[in-house]
């Protein structure tokens, strides 16, 4: 694992903002932006509630626009910044999109990727976690405290 930089940190509050964003829509609050040549080049929230789409996880949204943006499927040049570890189904999409990176805030005891062996991501994926961890976690909390 890398060491936190000024970039990682100011990309990472990139993506809180896409998670609080989804908290206003009441959606799970996840953010989610991809990054190219230190470019954003897609960014994305959940939208499962809105679209009414169990896949419309922060990370699959990011991972289309991306694709879309640069012309191709593949993202080995780039870094996911997403705001909650990504689940199964969505590191399986960043394995076949081969991200070459992904940072990640919070870690998700309950329906993370990391809790599964052999990991699902691409073996040659960088993956960073930490980054403003406690301000992800509790904008989640803080979300399902409503709802409960």
């Amino acid at each position: 694992m890398n060491k936190i930089d000024f970039t990682d940190r100011y990309f990472m509050q990139q993506a809180y903002k896409e998670a609080k964003e989804a908290f206003t829509k009441d959606e799970v609050p996840v953010g989610a932006l991809i990054v190219s040549e230190g470019r954003i080049i897609a960014r994305a929230h959940n939208l499962t509630e809105t679209l009414n789409d169990v896949t419309a996880h922060a990370e699959m949204l990011a991972i289309t626009a991306a694709t879309e943006n640069l012309g191709g499927k593949y993202l080995n040049n780039c870094t996911l910044y997403v705001t909650l570890e990504p689940c199964p189904m969505c590191a399986g999409a960043l394995n076949w999109a081969q991200i070459g990176r992904i940072v990640f805030g919070a870690a998700d005891e309950k329906r993370g990727y990391l809790r599964l062996s052999p990991s699902p991501l691409h073996p040659k994926t960088e993956v960073l976690s930490g980054i403003m961890a406690d301000e992800c976690s509790e904008l989640v909390r803080e979300f399902f405290k409503r709802k409960r």
